[in-house]
C-alpha cells in the first residue's frame, strides 16, 4: 500500500497517528510534536501547517502520550461512598443524576473525561479503582472518617466533596447550608399553621443527612417540641414507606412533615391516605427532591431543592483547579444555596385548635 492510500485509509478510519501527520505535512516528527503543543522555535507559518494537516486527519494525541507529556491522565472520577454496599443505588435519584450530568458536562469543558466509579470494599472495587488513573476524584455526600476519601489522600489524589468534610482530607468542598434550608422548612410550615413537625431521616452519617437532623433537633429544643421523627436505611426505597406509616400512626402524630429524601413525598401522601388524613388540611408536606413528579401529585407536594446542577458544576471546577494549580494547603469551601418550591401541600391554612388522634388505616 502506497503512503497516500495509507493516509487516506487512516483518515477513513479515524485512525491518524502522529506518524501520519508528520509524513502529510512533510514534516519531522519532533516539528509535528512542538506544533501541536506550542514548543519549540517554529516558524508560524509551519506551526499553522502542521495544524491544518492533523486536523484535516482527524489526529488526536493519545492518552498515554498526554500522560508521559503532562503527568496527568484527563481522568476524573466521582463516587457515592453513602451507597456503597449497593454502589450504584444511587444513579436512581434525580438529585444525583442532575449531579453527574452537571459534572460530566463542566469535566468536558475543561478537557477531561469524567468516570463514574463504586465506593466501597465490595464487588471488586480495588481491581477497578487501580485500573483507573485518576488525576482526582469527586465525593458525593462523604461519610465521617470516609476511608475512600482517607485512601484517596493517602495516595495523594486530590479530592473534592459534595457535603462539608469534617476533619475528612480533601483539597476542597462545596455543600448547601443545611441547617439554614431546615429552619426555611420549620418557619415556612409554623407559618402554615403547623404546631409540631415531624421529620423522615436516615440512620447514615453523611453530611447532608447528619446535619439536617441535627437542625431539626435543634429546632425542637429552640421551641420546647419534642421532636416526633422516625428513621431508615434512606437508599431502601421499600423503608421509605414503612417508616411514612410508623410515623402517622404514632399517638404524637405531627400536623406537619418533613422529609429528606426521594420518596418521602409520595410515600406520605399514600400514608396520609390510609389514615384518612387531608393534605393540606390535617397534614402539611415537604420533601427534599429534584424531581418533577412532585408537580403532578395530588396535591402537588411542595420541595427543597439542593441545586446540584450548580453543586456538580463547581465541585468539577475546584477539582480541576487543585490539579492544575498548585495545592494552598487549606480546603476551599463553597456554598451553594437551597431552594424552597412551595406548592399546595404546605399551603397556608386556618389554625385549628387540636391535632385529631390517628385512626386505623382503612377505616372510613
Amino acid at each position: 500500500m502506497t503512503a497516500a492510500a495509507n493516509h487516506n485509509l487512516t483518515r477513513r478510519l479515524g485512525r491518524a497517528g502522529i506518524r501520519d501527520v508528520a509524513a502529510a505535512a512533510g514534516v519531522s516528527i519532533t516539528t509535528v510534536s512542538d506544533a501541536l503543543n506550542g514548543k519549540g522555535r517554529l516558524p508560524d507559518a509551519t506551526r499553522l501547517h502542521v495544524r491544518e494537516v492533523a486536523e484535516r486527519l482527524g489526529y488526536r494525541p493519545s492518552a498515554a502520550a498526554r500522560t508521559l507529556r503532562t503527568g496527568r491522565s484527563g481522568l476524573i472520577g466521582l463516587t457515592v461512598t453513602t451507597y456503597g454496599d449497593e454502589p450504584f443505588t444511587f444513579t436512581e435519584f434525580a438529585y444525583f443524576a442532575e449531579i453527574v450530568r452537571a459534572a460530566t458536562s463542566a469535566a468536558l469543558d475543561r478537557g477531561y473525561a469524567l468516570v463514574i466509579l463504586p465506593g466501597s470494599s465490595q464487588h471488586c472495587v480495588q481491581d477497578v479503582w487501580s485500573n483507573v488513573a485518576l488525576d482526582g476524584t469527586v465525593v458525593i455526600d462523604p461519610a465521617e472518617h470516609d476511608p475512600v476519601v482517607t485512601e484517596l489522600h493517602r495516595q495523594g489524589v486530590p479530592v473534592v466533596s459534595d457535603g462539608n468534610p469534617g476533619s475528612t482530607p480533601v483539597r476542597a468542598w462545596v455543600d448547601n447550608d443545611h441547617e439554614a434550608a431546615v429552619l426555611k422548612i420549620m418557619e415556612h410550615l409554623t407559618e402554615a399553621g403547623a404546631r409540631r413537625i415531624g421529620l423522615l431521616t436516615g440512620t447514615s452519617t453523611d453530611t447532608y443527612t447528619r446535619l439536617s437532623t441535627n437542625a431539626y433537633l435543634a429546632w425542637c429544643e429552640s421551641v420546647g417540641q419534642d421532636p416526633v421523627y422516625e428513621t431508615y436505611r434512606a437508599h431502601d426505597a421499600c423503608a421509605s414507606a414503612g417508616a411514612a406509616d410508623r410515623l402517622l400512626s404514632r399517638p404524637d402524630r405531627p400536623d406537619a412533615v418533613y422529609g429528606l429524601f426521594d420518596p418521602n413525598g409520595t410515600d406520605l401522601l399514600s400514608a396520609a391516605r390510609r389514615y384518612g388524613l387531608r393534605v393540606p388540611d390535617d397534614l402539611l408536606l415537604v420533601c427534599c427532591s429534584e424531581s418533577d413528579a412532585y408537580t403532578a401529585t395530588d396535591p402537588p407536594v411542595t420541595t427543597l431543592s439542593l441545586r446540584p446542577r450548580q453543586i456538580g458544576t463547581t465541585a468539577v471546577q475546584l477539582l480541576i483547579d487543585a490539579i492544575e494549580g498548585e495545592d494552598t494547603g487549606a480546603p476551599l469551601q463553597q456554598i451553594v444555596p437551597t431552594e424552597l418550591i412551595v406548592r399546595a401541600s404546605s399551603q397556608r391554612r386556618p389554625a385549628r385548635s387540636t391535632v385529631s388522634p390517628p385512626r386505623a388505616p382503612g377505616r372510613g
